[in-house]
């Protein structure tokens, strides 16, 4: 089975960004990697996965259904062929059809961002290791917001930097974690596992 490298992008959707309804810090540096990303992804003819997260609780207030605020953001708007996975869960894998879509492209090597680094994009990074992919999170290209833990603000940034580091612990068990411009030399220079 030949070896394939795909781009997976979670929640990046209009509620996250400017005038939405769960903005979040450093969301316009992440969307600028993304789409990066997602450029020379299609350039090399690479399969790309978006993931969309629609909210079924009644008491949401972003992602609901048929909103513009649930939308994948325009910049990075899916073309004809790439997959859409519509989930309800943080964790991309659970009542999708990822890994099979994933299994049938013979994916074995993910290249993540998204939003939000402390929820979906942890989760999924986690559910993707025990699958058995190898993955590559693309640390500038994810973004969260300040959260709040006995009466203490913690920054957005401290999260980023705690999660990151939590995924690339014991030796990169869980995800390689890089810069989109550094991974994106080693795919110009087709250094990246899975790029045929």
């Amino acid at each position: 089975m030949t070896k394939q490298t795909a781009l997976l992008i979670i929640d990046m959707q209009n509620d996250y960004f400017e005038r939405g309804a769960m903005e979040l810090a450093g969301a316009g540096e992440a969307l600028e990697n993304a789409q990066a990303l997602l450029q020379a992804f299609r350039a090399k003819g690479l399969p790309v996965v978006h993931v969309q997260h629609i909210a079924l609780q009644e008491e949401a207030d972003f992602f609901r259904p048929d909103t513009p605020g649930a939308a994948i953001h325009p910049p990075l708007t899916p073309l004809p062929g790439e997959k859409v996975m519509v989930k309800n869960f943080p964790n991309s894998f659970r009542e999708t059809r990822l890994l099979e879509v994933l299994r049938e492209n013979q994916v074995t090597n993910l290249v993540i961002c998204g939003m939000m680094t402390d929820v979906c994009v942890a989760a999924t990074v986690r559910a993707s290791m025990d699958l058995g992919f190898k993955n590559t999170l693309i640390g500038d290209a994810v973004a969260t917001r300040d959260r709040e833990l006995n009466g203490a603000v913690v920054t957005a940034e401290e999260i980023n930097r705690a999660f990151l580091a939590g995924l690339a612990a014991l030796g990169g068990l869980y995800a390689t974690v890089t810069s989109g411009a550094q991974f994106l030399r080693h795919l110009q220079d087709e250094q990246v596992p899975g790029i045929r």
